[in-house]
């Protein structure tokens, strides 16, 4: 069994930069990938990017450069770093993990909130 728990959410402002985190806990051994999601109000989910260790990063082509994804594997976490935040990445951001995608592993989001 994995658990999963994000955090680094919260009101920020249009043009900063936020990392969020998401710390695993549980049998680890049982992951070999991590990936990031987004919801935002009224919308469906949608992938953002994922790592693993023989892929390296993957992004949705659109957010690349903004997003980057990285891994402490020392310390069982996956980050997401936002860079130039705009008010349309508003959104829940939650994280997932396993072996296969889609992972089996989720966590219940952070919220990202970018208001001036």
């Amino acid at each position: 069994q994995v658990q999963l728990v994000e955090s680094g959410g919260g009101l920020v402002q249009p043009g900063e930069t936020l990392t969020l985190s998401c710390l695993a806990s549980g049998d680890t051994s049982l992951i070999h990938g991590m990936a990031w999601h987004r919801q935002a109000p009224g919308q469906g989910r949608e992938f953002v990017a994922s790592i693993t260790d023989d892929e390296g990063a993957v992004y949705l082509d659109w957010l690349k450069g903004r997003f980057t994804i990285s891994r402490d594997n020392s310390e069982n976490t996956v980050y997401l770093q936002i860079k130039n935040l705009r008010p349309d990445d508003t959104a829940i951001y939650t994280c997932s993990a396993g072996q296969i995608r889609p992972y089996d592993y989720w966590g219940r989001g952070t919220q990202v909130t970018v208001s001036s």
